[in-house]
């Protein structure tokens, strides 16, 4: 009688302690559909842009002008360009269209390409964009429309497909 309690009595704490890492485990389940996406403070607030002389763009194609509007991009935000080659597995990859109306202005900037895990890079990018505005006059063209990829890093640091040095 003795054993047949005792084997018993374990076999209900065995029940008892599934049961708690299973309501353990729910919990941490509910918890992680539950929460907000942790947003990273490096993508929180969008830097300012350094003040840059816009000057007139000799481009005559969009994708001449690219490489001016990316130049446009790394002289407002110098302290954020990534220096030398990108580390092997990147942040965040966006793709954006800019439209620059023939003042330099920018008339229009959206994510053609989200980031797939890093939902917070896709506004912190295009609010840079419009901020570094305006851009250098696309004189031989009037009105451009471009795309260009931004390779960004968990620190916050950025180059664009158009300029950049590569990746480790």
């Amino acid at each position: 009688m003795d054993r047949r309690h005792s084997y018993e009595t374990a076999r209900e704490a065995t029940s008892r302690l599934r049961w708690r890492w299973l309501g353990a485990l729910m919990t941490l389940c509910v918890a992680a559909l539950v929460a907000p996406p942790h947003a990273h403070a490096q993508f929180a607030s969008v830097p300012a842009p350094t003040t840059v002389s816009s000057h007139e763009s000799l481009a005559d194609t969009d994708k001449a002008y690219r490489r001016d509007g990316a130049h446009h991009i790394y002289s407002a935000y110098a302290s954020h360009i990534h220096k030398g080659k990108l580390p092997p597995l990147m942040y965040a990859v966006a793709i954006t269209e800019t439209e620059i109306d023939e003042a330099g202005r920018v008339v229009n900037a959206v994510m053609v390409r989200e980031p797939a895990a890093a939902k917070e890079v896709g506004p912190w990018v295009l609010e840079m964009i419009r901020r570094a505005s305006p851009f250098p006059k696309p004189s031989r063209m009037g009105h451009v429309k471009y795309l260009d990829i931004w390779l960004v890093d968990k620190t916050g640091k950025f180059q664009l497909d158009t300029l950049t040095e590569g990746q480790r």
